[in-house]
């Protein structure tokens, strides 16, 4: 018998809008020690299905129509809320998918892990505080946190994202559930993290026999980790397998149009660099910033002394762990980070010795693309407001011509013209990323700073966005520096790639001549962590 079991899950959700089919008639199993991947788009219903299973869908809006989720025998949807409670943190727990939205920033990590321990603790066997907190130690070491005893009373802000995430796992598993459920929890984190993220979840599935349900929208790392598939599409089943025959053997068409979008390979399109002088040139940049949280004011230097180049029409990937200082460099670039020491200059003009206002002007030729567009939009302007804004500050439209030229960006972009006067909030997150890039090309700049824009983006919508980028080049003549923590991203658009290592430029090579011969132990271990998307390759 599994030790879940779900028949005919219906979900609705009932607005004043009409009634929404979040989930139809969707069933599936999972067994101690197994790993069931559910995968789909963005708005397949995956989050929605596993989030039922705790009862943590706001009702209303949300009903569970018909169905039955028997755990271990028991219908979780006729629990009453404290059996509930009981089976919550006790015997299924979840890791969210964004650890900072998850963790209390008021509270320690060591007070977030005991908390759990001591609430679900029985009342007739109470843990004392020293034995939960001990439990803690051992698990935060158990999970990969290094020094656990002092980093128990540190707060989430002071661990890296791949730190929190094991954070996250350690909350997760800290009652010692049988059931763990995992919402993208590698999600923007870098390959080496991911890997790592990975490894350890499928370890202590190991050591504990915990069954897992994984839910990503990543396949290739799906590949690595999974022992069958369910794909979900428009809140239906549309294959459900063992992740061998879903991978290598699907006649579903949309599994494989799933599947064809993964980026792999090199770049199929023909580099449009130009030959003479670098539209840009980085010359020993170094950007520093203070770590006040450190008695001792510690500097970070996280831009220290790099130096590189562009040429016109060339796209350059830039990668490295996080941390390493990508980001940084970009808004150095652009001269958003106060540099420290170093030259940017674009065609011949030394932008670090301009004063703001003598930037201005420059402004319109460079410009970024952000990493989160739900941040960087403004969510009370309209996509007409947002559009319309840089085209009136730079003069590049009047009150009478700025409307046509809107329209005409979110044909660029692929946005719906009807779409124009809604809200960042009613936008898809593809959706809000075309916004973010109708907003940067509006200036009609001659060069794009693109800091991870298919981050926690689907697969589809991802080789939508990327088929975008590479057109936008193609037509305008565009120079880009591509950040990325995904390599095979940078693979697939990328003419060359830069290597970022604690603030240092470590390597610089052709894309196809750095994946067959790098030349740093870093850039090896980088590549070497990159998940494969066929499960026959996987490194169990």
């Amino acid at each position: 018998m599994a030790l879940l079991e779900v028949k005919n899950l219906s979900i609705s959700f009932h607005t004043r809008h009409g009634e929404t089919k979040a989930v139809e008639d969707v069933s599936f199993s999972v067994d101690r020690g197994e790993t069931l991947a559910i995968v789909g788009e963005s708005g397949s219903g995956k989050s929605v299905t596993c989030y039922s299973l705790l009862d943590l869908l706001p009702r209303p809006p949300a009903v569970v129509e018909s169905g039955s989720a028997n755990f271990d025998g028991v219908d979780l949807y006729h629990c009453s809320s404290q059996q509930m409670r009981q089976f919550r943190g006790n015997d299924i727990a979840m890791i969210f998918q964004d650890p900072m939205t998850s963790l209390n920033p008021f509270l320690t990590v060591g007070e977030q892990l005991i908390e759990p321990l001591i609430y679900h603790s029985d009342k007739s066997q109470r843990i004392s505080r020293s034995m939960a907190k001990k439990e803690a130690i051992d698990l935060l070491d158990e999970v990969g946190i290094i020094n656990p005893e002092a980093r128990f009373g540190s707060y989430p802000h002071e661990f890296s994202g791949g730190m929190r995430q094991r954070v996250m796992i350690a909350m997760a598993l800290i009652n010692k559930p049988r059931l763990l459920i995992c919402d993208e929890p590698t999600t923007a984190l870098d390959v080496t993290i991911q890997a790592q993220i990975l490894k350890l979840i499928k370890a202590l599935q190991k050591n504990r026999d915990v069954a897992v349900i994984f839910i990503s929208h990543d396949l290739a790392v799906v590949a690595g980790i999974a022992d069958k598939v369910l794909v979900m599409c428009d809140g239906k089943t549309e294959e459900q397998n063992s992740t061998r025959e879903v991978f290598q053997n699907s006649s579903n068409s949309y599994t494989k149009a799933l599947l064809s979008a993964i980026p792999s390979g090199p770049k199929t399109t023909k580099s449009l660099a130009q030959e003479g002088s670098p539209l840009l040139e980085v010359e020993q940049v170094k950007t520093y910033f203070t770590d006040f949280s450190n008695p001792s004011e510690k500097v970070v230097k996280a831009v220290d002394d790099v130096s590189l180049s562009l040429q016109k029409g060339e796209i350059l990937g830039l990668v490295g762990e996080s941390g390493s200082g990508k980001s940084t460099l970009g808004r150095s670039i652009l001269q958003l980070a106060p540099m420290n020491a170093g030259t940017v200059r674009f065609s011949g003009t030394d932008l670090s010795a301009l004063q703001p206002k003598q930037l201005i002007p420059w402004r319109r030729k460079l410009q970024m693309i952000f990493q989160d567009p739900y941040a960087s939009l403004n969510p009370r302007m309209t996509v007409y407001q947002t559009l319309a804004e840089p085209l009136l500050y730079h003069g590049l439209a009047n009150k009478k011509t700025v409307a046509k030229q809107v329209e005409q960006l979110m044909d660029d972009v692929g946005l719906a013209r009807s779409s124009v006067l809604k809200y960042p909030h009613e936008f898809s997150g593809g959706q809000r990323q075309r916004i973010a890039i109708g907003r940067a090309i509006a200036t009609k700049p001659e060069f794009i700073i693109a800091d991870e824009p298919v981050s926690a983006l689907d697969v589809t919508i991802q080789a939508q966005i990327l088929d975008l980028i590479l057109d936008l080049v193609k037509q305008r003549g565009l120079t880009m520096l591509f950040i990325s923590h995904d390599l095979s991203v940078v693979r697939h658009i990328c003419d060359r790639v830069a290597v970022m290592h604690q603030g240092k430029l470590v390597e610089e090579a052709p894309t196809e001549a750095l994946w067959a011969n790098p030349k740093m132990d870093y850039t090896r271990n980088l590549l070497s962590a990159i998940p494969a998307s066929n499960p026959s390759l996987r490194r169990d």
